[in-house]
């Protein structure tokens, strides 16, 4: 069952993306806190695909919910909404975790769009099997799982979202070759993705944290100026 946990503290705007997501076949719980929405994870027996957050939120913002959902799942997909003017709450909200976000106001199309692309990406990740001959891939002081998907730098285990995971996969799959931000953003978030191009960015940000030992100055994930970026092996 498609499942979306909706977390918005007016009811309006949380009825508007109930009403529209059920039309196309989403089953919706709704909680108008980040307080109550933890508590419905936490005691959930079914699971959720995506979780719809609103940022300005008395008691727990979207901010804190969103780590703590990330917290528990790196499989469950994370949409943050944010006002057009909050430039900053979109880059923060990705470095917490999210895998989008969706700038207010907003039309049903652009909700649906973002909403059945992430789902669309978040079923594929949990469904695909890989290959048995082909399971691992090392490169250097790192190993990527793709049956286990997991990710190991000298025999620790770093925590990847689906994003990140796929993001790595990518890299691995082409090491030393400069990507465009335009093929990881295809590659990734598909190509009707209905966004900015600058999300790659940040989720590089994220990632760089994740895996270089100092992240101001990289020496595997490489910007290449003017074009994207690479995996260094050397």
């Amino acid at each position: 069952m498609k499942r979306i946990l909706i977390v918005e503290d007016e009811a309006a705007i949380r009825e508007f993306e109930a009403i529209n997501l059920k039309r196309v076949g989403y089953d919706i719980t709704e909680a108008g806190s980040g307080e109550e929405a933890l508590d419905i994870y936490d005691n959930d027996m079914q699971g959720f695909q995506i979780a719809l957050l609103d940022i300005s939120m008395p008691g727990m913002d979207g901010f804190t919910l969103c780590k703590e959902l990330r917290q528990r799942s790196e499989t469950l997909g994370i949409i943050m909404l944010t006002a057009r003017t909050q430039e900053m709450d979109k880059i923060s909200g990705l470095m917490l975790g999210a895998d989008d976000y969706i700038t207010k106001p907003f039309s049903p199309t652009e909700l649906l769009a973002r909403v059945d692309s992430l789902y669309r990406r978040v079923e594929m990740q949990n469904k695909k099997v890989a290959p048995v001959q082909s399971d691992d891939i090392t490169l250097g002081d790192f190993t990527l799982n793709l049956r286990r998907r997991t990710l190991v730098k000298n025999g620790r285990n770093i925590e990847l979202t689906q994003v990140e995971f796929q993001m790595v996969e990518y890299f691995f799959s082409n090491p030393d070759v400069a990507l465009d931000r335009t093929d990881i953003l295809n590659k990734v978030w598909g190509t009707n993705y209905f966004g900015e191009e600058k999300i790659v960015d940040v989720n590089i940000r994220r990632l760089r944290k994740k895996v270089e030992d100092n992240p101001s100055e990289p020496r595997h994930l490489m910007t290449v100026w003017g074009m994207g970026y690479k995996w260094n092996t050397n």
